[in-house]
């Protein structure tokens, strides 16, 4: 069957049309996205304002356009943090719900962390024993650790690299020492009170870190362009990031866009996502990640697959 997917994110919005069937691999048919950085259209009261909207509802309206002529047959629709976390997020959800029809759902925190941990348990399989993962979102961190495909701890904290970046970094000029200190002292503050649900169930056979953010950070350190395919192995290195984290932050935002696999419409992110890599990484006493093609668009898909299946 056909299915698509789409992703309401901090940065963008992201539709993903795939052939699908159950003990299947998704096969990608056809992608659709557009940049909308809810962030900046976040008012001081923590609202977001009608210019989003509009254009939430005029990228939704064209993707329900492209859906049907591609043939797809099962719509579905997420918003994670970044709506999720709006003071009037539900009224916002509604009203787009209802003038393009599509059931926009917000997927809770925990649940975001379970999806993202099926789709790199279905991508590397039972052989890797137990599974760490890592997810950088735009407005939330992810941690989960399980060995079947329910995860035993499944952890969302606030701590996405566009968030911290608007918390703490909103010059997009080069940050000071004082302000990278304090970013860091932050995230491990915040962190440290979450690892201890993760590590009491032993240390990962494998660790693995998914997102756009950590794709970008293990291309600075070394690993494959995205060019040469998913199959690819490709890993990020703790000694490779604090090795890069410094020549990150004498960067600005336009410099950073140089650096190998960082596109310009995240590059203002890269420092802070980079900040949050590091620190769990310390924290969870984690060396290497390998880098899973697979993320919360896919997890979303396979729950899917299953339930269809269960029917």
């Amino acid at each position: 069957m056909r299915l698509g997917v789409v992703d309401v994110g901090s940065n963008t919005v992201h539709l993903l049309v795939v052939d699908a069937h159950y003990g299947g691999q998704p096969l990608p048919v056809s992608s659709h996205k557009t940049l909308l950085r809810l962030s900046e259209h976040l008012r001081p009261d923590g609202t977001v304002g009608p210019v989003f909207e509009e254009r939430l509802t005029a990228f939704l309206t064209e993707c329900v356009t492209l859906s049907e002529e591609e043939g797809v047959t099962d719509l579905m629709a997420f918003a994670t943090s970044a709506i999720r976390d709006a003071a009037n997020g539900d009224e916002l959800i509604a009203r787009v719900s209802a003038a393009t029809g599509i059931d926009l759902q917000v997927l809770p925190g925990p649940d975001e962390s379970r999806l993202t941990y099926l789709a790199v348990r279905r991508w590397f399989g039972w052989s890797s024993g137990r599974l760490l993962v890592i997810d950088i979102g735009g407005g939330s961190l992810e941690l989960s650790t399980g060995l079947d495909e329910e995860p035993d701890a499944a952890i969302s904290l606030q701590l996405g690299a566009g968030r911290v970046t608007r918390d703490l970094f909103p010059d997009p000029g080069v940050p000071t020492p004082e302000q990278v200190k304090a970013a860091r002292l932050h995230i491990r503050a915040e962190l440290g009170q979450a690892v201890r649900d993760v590590l009491r169930f032993g240390p990962p056979t494998r660790a693995v870190g998914s997102s756009k953010t950590m794709r970008s950070l293990a291309r600075i350190g070394g690993a494959a362009p995205s060019a040469e395919g998913i199959y690819v192995r490709r890993r990020l290195r703790r000694k490779d990031l604090k090795a890069a984290i410094p020549e990150i932050a004498a960067r600005d935002a336009g410099a950073r866009a140089q650096l190998p696999g960082v596109s310009t419409t995240r590059a203002h992110q890269l420092l802070a996502g980079a900040l949050v890599a590091e620190a769990a990484m310390d924290l969870l006493r984690v060396e290497r990640l390998d880098i899973c093609p697979w993320a919360l668009r896919e997890g979303v898909i396979l729950r899917r697959l299953d339930h269809l299946e269960a029917l």
